[in-house]
């Protein structure tokens, strides 16, 4: 099957070491970054959910003005906004943007996080209410009647929504966690189940916990990697070791507290048994700053790099998300050097699975 290539949006450029600088929203950033995302091939770009940040729906309907085919991945807390008003808020932006919107479930896993917004539902019971939320956005955008829902955290009379998806019947779905919790809730309702990047035995293992769960839906994967490039191998790995340093020294002497969420720890383990993993997988940056997210690196020439992504697509993950430390540049680099070799790499794959 074709790969979906992933990038990353945001209303300022920043990165693990790149300080934020200027307005908390530009909204010609926005524009920037969708632009160079687009021309540079790359299918969706996800927009962050942050206690702090810009309004990720706003972000999405300006990324989307000023794109032609740039489809969006919009990051979502169930939790916060009804779910019934939630699905009528997706399915309007996926109007406005031509059936270009999908949406990506974090049920959160900071309880400092999700308190900032007011939300003290413990960890356990967020994934609860989060598979709660699935159904009833489902229900809300396929129904063709009122209805009803009686439930542990959400009580609807007569429901029902006039707006539908462009694309039909629904907007595709995402989601995301370690945990066993997680994993099953999401597993049988949500169609791509999101992985940061792991060593290629541990990502097996996982993808087999999620099928196992899945219950019969035909759920597919995305495994997201932060790529640094260069021209031979020595100079990418000068270029890691550089950016390693600068992570260590924007740190200093601060103690990062132990991550909550269980796929942090994931990688935390990771770092812990290994430097580099498989081909090219540089653990010590997630370690640096804490594994808050994607932070696993893939460090070498762009045919280096492009075989070690398209060793997770031989697993089963058909999404790969990819975003740089210093992002606009980063993404131009992955557009000509990176991309179209993971493209043909896979090209490849699928046609020699054709011919067996």
């Amino acid at each position: 099957m074709p790969v979906e290539i992933i990038g990353w949006i945001a209303p300022r450029v920043a990165s693990e070491i790149i300080p934020p600088t200027g307005p908390s929203f530009a909204a010609d950033v926005v524009a920037e970054t969708a632009k160079i995302h687009e021309n540079a091939g790359f299918d969706r770009v996800l927009i962050g959910y942050f206690s702090d940040a810009p309004d990720g729906f706003l972000v999405g309907a300006h990324a989307a003005s000023v794109t032609n085919h740039l489809g969006l991945l919009l990051a979502h807390r169930p939790g916060f906004v009804a779910p019934t008003l939630a699905a009528r808020k997706m399915a309007t932006l996926d109007q406005l943007s031509g059936g270009r919107l999908a949406c990506h479930l974090i049920s959160g896993g900071s309880d400092a996080d999700q308190a900032r917004d007011g939300d003290h539902v413990d960890h356990r019971g967020r994934y609860r209410r989060t598979e709660e939320y699935l159904q009833i956005l489902t229900q809300t955008w396929t129904e063709t009647k009122p209805f009803d829902h009686a439930g542990e955290f959400y009580q609807l009379e007569q429901a029902y929504s006039d707006i539908r998806c462009a694309q039909q019947p629904r907007i595709p779905l995402y989601g995301g966690g370690g945990s066993d919790d997680a994993i099953a809730c999401l597993a049988p309702y949500i169609d791509v189940f999101m992985l940061w990047g792991e060593p290629l035995t541990d990502t097996t293992a996982f993808i087999g916990r999620v099928r196992g769960a899945a219950k019969g839906n035909e759920i597919t994967f995305s495994v997201s990697t932060r790529p640094i490039l260069a021209r031979t191998e020595g100079e990418a790995w000068d270029r890691a070791r550089k950016i390693l340093a600068q992570i260590r020294q924007r740190v200093g002497d601060r103690k990062l507290a132990k991550p909550e969420n269980v796929g942090s720890q994931r990688l935390l383990e990771a770092a812990g048994a290994k430097e580099v993993h498989d081909t090219c997988l540089y653990t010590p940056l997630a370690e640096a700053a804490g594994a808050r997210g994607n932070s696993t690196a893939l460090v070498g020439t762009a045919e280096t790099v492009a075989e070690a992504m398209v060793a997770y697509y031989d697993l089963g993950a058909s999404s790969l998300l990819i975003r740089g430390y210093d992002p606009l540049p980063d993404a131009i680099e992955y557009g000509e050097e990176l991309i179209p070799r993971v493209r043909a790499l896979v090209a490849e794959r699928d046609a020699a699975r054709r011919m067996r």
